[in-house]
This record gives structure tokens, C-alpha cells and sequence, in this order.
């Protein structure tokens, strides 16, 4: 019964989506966007945006990498980003003349402290310091065939963390889920919306102007004056990877006195209720406590509280029985 009303308590919290922004122009900003034409990249008078490795700017799209094998590129924002609430809208596109499986390696959303850094992780370095979002097209993981790919996952980082290309991020990741995002005949497109601790990846792969939620987790902490990017690598195996425009939004929220107060910029990247990395390895989702129930996990707690709710009253009949058997005896 205890039970039964804890999950009843908890259904309504968990179940809650976070509302995504129909990208109001209002509430863009310009500073932290890349727009057609691309102006303010690389060495213009009013550089905004810095690029590098293979990177190719062209007027319809910044190629990270052409079709080819070891190659990495990136792009990144020189304007920090002083927003406590923001949203991130990225349309991209991953296509190549590779087969099924015969493609990689995918492309890294970046919000960082540091910017230019190539290294191991989608182009980008090892041991960051703040928020990645995977956009992974290659299996490495052999055994991890719970998930199909292309996989798109998270992980924030102190520094101290290293991305395991083996296991595919799988120990460190926060949430994830699939998506089919590569060789489409039209753009896909991705969101990622970080407000009051809690962060929020949205997609629309299928071209219909609609949000898919892809995870919800809440207690992660950013900090302010980071930086937003973008890269992408290709190994033994290649696509190009293309980056059509990437949307800052401001969120417009509320805060408590003293959330207003506390220097956003000292915080350290962090995430409170995440299981160990060796739980993960158990449990391969690595999901927060605090996401929201999918479809199965609902059935199943459900099934759960109808058990409990037979098991409660056959309990009760059988002792309200003996209760009647001692009471005939006693008369």
C-alpha cells in the first residue's frame, strides 16, 4: 500500500515534458548563432565564429568533414554565453556514400569552457570541461546490441572524465536514444534546452516540424560564460558531416533571490543523482532517477501496484476472517 501510493505520487512528476521553444525570433541571440550567410566566421572584420581542421565554409553549409577517412573539423563560437536559461537548436545533416555500418564517426555539440581543442571525442579533446552532445553513427561495442545506431547521448564533465569510444560513452552517458539521422532526403535537426538544472534533448529527424524527445534529466549545473561549438571526425570509415545553422535562444525564467546572487560563473559542471560508472555498465541506458517513464517502465509499475493493491486485500480478507473465526469461538 506504501508503495501504491508512492507511485502514485510520483507518476504525475516524472511523466512531465519540458516545453520546447517555437524559436521566437525575439529571443534570439544573434551573438551566439550561425546563420546563413555565415557571416562573422572566420576573417571577417567581426569574427564571431572561429573554425578549424578539415572545416570548409560554404554558402549553404559548413562542412566539419568531407567523405573522407581521418579527418576532423569543428566550429566554434568566441562570444561566451552569459545565459542562465538557453536553448540550442542545430540542423545538420550526416550523409556519405558508405554502406549500412560502413560509415562514422559522427559529430559533437560542445557548450565548454575551452574552444579549438581537437582531440579523440568527435573531433573534439578528451577530459572537457562542460556539456557534449553525441550525435554517434558507429557502432564500437559489440555487445551493447540493446541500442540501434545512429545513437544520440550526453555527458557533462568536470574534466576529469574520459569518453570510452569502446563502450560507446555508455559509462559516462546521462541519457540517450536512437535516431535516423543519416542519408535523409531532408535536414534533421536537433534541440538542446538547459533550464533551472535541468536539461532537456529534442529531435526532428523525420521532417515534420515537430519535437521528439529524445531524454529529460534533471540536476545538472553549468555554469555561465561558456562556449557553444561544434565538430566531427571520421576514422577508418567517413561521411560528411554538415552543419547548417546553430540557434541560441534565451529562455525567459524566473528565479529565486538567491539563485540570482550566486556567481553563475564559478560553477563547476556537475550532475547530482547519477548512478556510478560501474552501475552503467549494468544498466546501459546510465538514465537518471528523475527522467521520465517510458511506455514499459509505466506498464510495469502499474503491474506492480495492481499486484500490491490483490496482495493488500487478500491479506486483509484472511485476517478479517480469522478475526470472525475467533470471535464465533469466543461467543
Amino acid at each position: 500500500c506504501v508503495s501504491l501510493y508512492l507511485l502514485l505520487g510520483w507518476l504525475p512528476v516524472s511523466l512531465v515534458q519540458a516545453d520546447i521553444t517555437d524559436g521566437n525570433a525575439e529571443h534570439l541571440k544573434r551573438e551566439h548563432s550561425l546563420i546563413k550567410p555565415y557571416q562573422g566566421v572566420g576573417t571577417s572584420s567581426t569574427p564571431l565564429w572561429d573554425f578549424g581542421g578539415s572545416t570548409l565554409l560554404t554558402s549553404q553549409y559548413v562542412r566539419l568533414t568531407p567523405d573522407e577517412r581521418s579527418k576532423q573539423g569543428s566550429i566554434w563560437n568566441r562570444v561566451p554565453c552569459f545565459l542562465k536559461d538557453w536553448e540550442l537548436h542545430v540542423q545538420f545533416k550526416i550523409h556519405g556514400s558508405g554502406r549500412k555500418n560502413l560509415h562514422g564517426d559522427g559529430i559533437g555539440i560542445w557548450y565548454t569552457k575551452e574552444k579549438l581543442q581537437p582531440g579523440s571525442v568527435f573531433g573534439s579533446q578528451d577530459h572537457f570541461v562542460g556539456l557534449g552532445i553525441f550525435v554517434d553513427t558507429f557502432r564500437n561495442d559489440l555487445q551493447g546490441m540493446d541500442r540501434s545506431f545512429p545513437y544520440i547521448s550526453a555527458m557533462v564533465n568536470n574534466g576529469s572524465l574520459v569518453y570510452d569510444h569502446g563502450k560507446d560513452g555508455r559509462p559516462t552517458e546521462l541519457g540517450g536514444c536512437s535516431a535516423e539521422v543519416r542519408n535523409q532526403d531532408h535536414d534533421t535537426y536537433l534541440a538542446v534546452r538547459y533550464s533551472k538544472g535541468r536539461l532537456t534533448v529534442m529531435i526532428d529527424v523525420e521532417d515534420r516540424n515537430e519535437w521528439k524527445e529524445c531524454f529529460d534529466v534533471a540536476g545538472v549545473r553549468l555554469p555561465t560564460g561558456y562556449l557553444f561549438g561544434a565538430s566531427a571526425a571520421t576514422g577508418d570509415l567517413a561521411d560528411n558531416h554538415d552543419i547548417l545553422s546553430m540557434k541560441v535562444y534565451q529562455l525567459m525564467v524566473d528565479h529565486t533571490p538567491e539563485e540570482d546572487s550566486m556567481d553563475w560563473t564559478k560553477i563547476e559542471p556537475s550532475v547530482s543523482l547519477l548512478k556510478s560508472p560501474k552501475d552503467n555498465i549494468d544498466d546501459p541506458t546510465g538514465n537518471f532517477r528523475s527522467t521520465p517513464l517510458t511506455g514499459w517502465k509505466v506498464f510495469l509499475l502499474l503491474l506492480c501496484a495492481l499486484l500490491g493493491i490483490i496482495v493488500c486485500a487478500v491479506v486483509g480478507a484472511v485476517v478479517f476472517q480469522k478475526r470472525q473465526e475467533r470471535n464465533k469461538r469466543f461467543y
